[in-house]
């Protein structure tokens, strides 16, 4: 076999290997949310994806395994991988010199990505407090808090606070306005629009962090 035949299979391979795994994700995020965590499956996982249990067993290892894939596509918007940090949006917010204009970056940020994670944040939370699926849910809140702090350390280093506002304080003011259960409340219950969510975001966390 010559290696041109050899690279061809292996890129068949992998070509297929990432379609099986797209195909679980898209299964998986319609029956988690349609049916919530305990009643779903990994069998009725793969018999929407069309593949095996073994399939589904090998890419994603167990069913909290599969919800963090969820999490972690949907929270960049693909399945290219890599830091969200090295994002180019979240590079431009960072960089951005005007105070205003980075929390405005930020709210609409979280208001395109809010959508997708939002339902895999509240399936989390309520699906309980055990186990594997707890850590899960612990490195998700993890991660989001470090976002907050460095955007917070962004704020203050940049002396974008106002007086008496410390990084701390806008971390948890960040953290808080970028919750999902504020997203379910008013745009998942209250019907809010996305663009009127991320004016709020805007108006809200400006007034409360930043010299005017």
């Amino acid at each position: 076999m010559s290696t041109v035949k050899r690279n061809y299979d292996s890129s068949r391979r992998q070509e297929s290997a990432r379609e099986n795994r797209r195909r679980v994700l898209e299964a998986a995020r319609s029956r988690l949310l349609r049916d919530g965590y305990a009643a779903t499956t990994v069998a009725q996982i793969a018999a929407d994806a069309d593949v095996a249990p073994q399939t589904v067993t090998k890419h994603f290892g167990n069913k909290p395994g599969i919800v963090k894939a969820l999490f972690d596509v949907a929270l960049v918007g693909d399945d290219e991988g890599g830091a969200l940090e090295a994002r180019d949006n979240i590079v431009a917010i960072r960089d951005e010199p005007d105070a205003h204009r980075k929390l405005a970056m930020f709210a609409e940020a979280l208001a395109a990505m809010l959508p997708r994670t939002a339902p895999i944040q509240l399936l989390l939370r309520e699906a309980g407090s055990d186990g594997e699926l707890a850590q899960v849910w612990r490195t998700i809140k993890a991660g989001r808090l470090a976002g907050m702090t460095n955007l917070a350390n962004n704020l203050a280093v940049g002396g974008h606070l106002r007086t008496g506002v410390t990084a701390d304080d806008a971390r948890d003011v960040l953290w808080t306005y970028s919750s999902p259960e504020l997203f379910d409340l008013l745009v998942l219950e209250r019907g809010w629009s996305t663009s009127r969510y991320a004016e709020f975001l805007t108006t809200a966390t400006s007034a409360l962090l930043l010299a005017q």
